[in-house]
């Protein structure tokens, strides 16, 4: 194995040896990034300099550089895609590249990677889009520092940010992403990390998983979208200390789950959300050190969610702490901190020594008829709220945390 690492290792540095630095400007020999293309042998690095260059179809097909120098325009001028890689080993960098075409059968993108491995798209600046940066059965690739700035107006008629589709081991660090349809689209791409991320006020999803397995997303952003993560269908998804705020509408949410299993979601802030966490068929997750602050619903469990765990969560001042719309229960809550908890604690051990029932009978009503939510803060309200909790009759009986906290946690 030493041996084999060696031998590449040495390929590798006779390449470096002979590879030569191409210029491209308005002034020089060469004058357009396909020209340089053509004439660079592997593992060159072309400079691209500051100017404006109106190229599409920009093909990338052997291993290469490409290095912008104050940002030079790549002006596609909405003639179809820009860049295509198809080649392993290729780095793209420091490039503003504007106006992609637009086709609802080719999914144009101001950069795709095709069938490639090892390659590095970074510091970019993509505007006027249809796709941004499009990952297609490709694999061990690192997108970080871009900027991607769209102008969707509908759902039907605009592309993503950054889509990845059958593609593996993927980084995506740093970026910022806006007024796209979805900030981050991962389908059939497994064993990916996203990391550091903004997502914001993008039509349909900050994040969006579809049959994707292994992925952790971590330290995100994902504000103002119409819905800020959505994972469906997926499994095994790791998701830490992330920030969904401000995600309203009357059907939207911070976080979606859809038929995934065996996940994690510890550490992450939920704030002013119609709904934290909007829950459906998923089963074996563990919700741990999160903060539930101020939303419209902090969960709401649709139904067909088997051995889940809501441990040491913070509930704060939600209208709605947990909906629920079944009376079978076998989900854990166990020492989570209620703000609307209103037990004793006397023996002073930090453990409220009344079991807290999180489901409202009113939630229950709201869920049946929406236009009723105009009596959240009326005395009668608060009357039908306490009989269900003396006599509980339409949320689940066992659905209790026994060892409420009294203390706001953290971590």
């Amino acid at each position: 194995m030493h041996k084999i690492s060696f031998f590449l290792l040495v390929i590798l540095m006779t390449y470096s040896c002979y590879a030569q630095k191409i210029e491209v400007c308005n002034s020089c020999a060469i004058s357009s990034l396909k020209k340089a293309i053509m004439q660079a042998k592997d593992y060159d690095t072309i400079i691209v300099k500051k100017g404006i260059y109106k190229e599409h179809k920009i093909l990338i097909d052997k291993p290469l550089t490409i290095i912008g120098k104050n940002y030079p325009l790549i002006d596609g001028e909405k003639k179809g895609e820009i860049i295509t890689v198809v080649s392993n080993n290729v780095t793209v960098d420091g490039l503003f590249i504007i106006n992609v075409g637009t086709s609802y059968t080719e999914d144009y993108a101001a950069i795709r990677i095709k069938r490639s491995k090892h390659f590095v798209i970074k510091n970019l600046v993509l505007e006027k889009l249809f796709f941004g940066i499009y990952i297609e059965k490709s694999s061990f690739g690192k997108i970080y520092h871009n900027k991607i700035v769209g102008d969707a107006i509908q759902e039907y008629n605009s592309g993503n940010g950054i889509q990845l589709w059958y593609s593996n081991h993927i980084e995506i660090e740093h970026n910022y992403i806006e007024h796209v349809r979805d900030g981050i689209y991962l389908e059939f791409s497994d064993d990916c990390l996203i990391k550091n991320n903004v997502s914001a006020l993008n039509l349909r999803y900050g994040l969006h998983f579809m049959f994707s397995n292994n992925d952790v997303y971590q330290d995100n952003t994902f504000e103002n979208n119409g819905a800020g993560v959505a994972v469906m269908f997926s499994k095994k998804i790791k998701m830490y200390n992330n920030t969904f705020k401000e995600n309203w509408g009357t059907a939207s949410y911070g976080m979606l789950l859809k038929e995934i299993n065996d996940a994690e979601i510890i550490g992450n802030t939920f704030e002013e959300n119609t709904i934290g966490i909007n829950i459906e068929g998923s089963n074996r997750i563990v919700y741990k050190n999160n903060n539930f602050i101020n939303n419209g619903w902090a969960i709401k469990v649709r139904g067909a969610c088997y051995t889940n765990s809501f441990l040491e969560n913070n509930f704060l001042y939600n209208s709605f702490d947990i909906s629920y719309n079944s009376n079978i229960n076998d989900n854990v809550f166990d020492r989570n901190y209620w703000s609307n908890y209103t037990g004793y604690d006397l023996n002073k051990d930090g453990i409220g020594d009344v079991p807290y029932r999180p489901v409202k009978l009113f939630s229950y009503i709201v869920n049946r008829t929406p236009e009723t939510i105009i009596l959240l803060r009326s005395l009668f309200i608060d009357i039908i709220d306490f009989s269900e909790k003396v006599s509980p009759v339409f949320t689940p009986d066992n659905l209790l945390d026994n060892n409420p906290v009294t203390k706001k946690m953290s971590w």
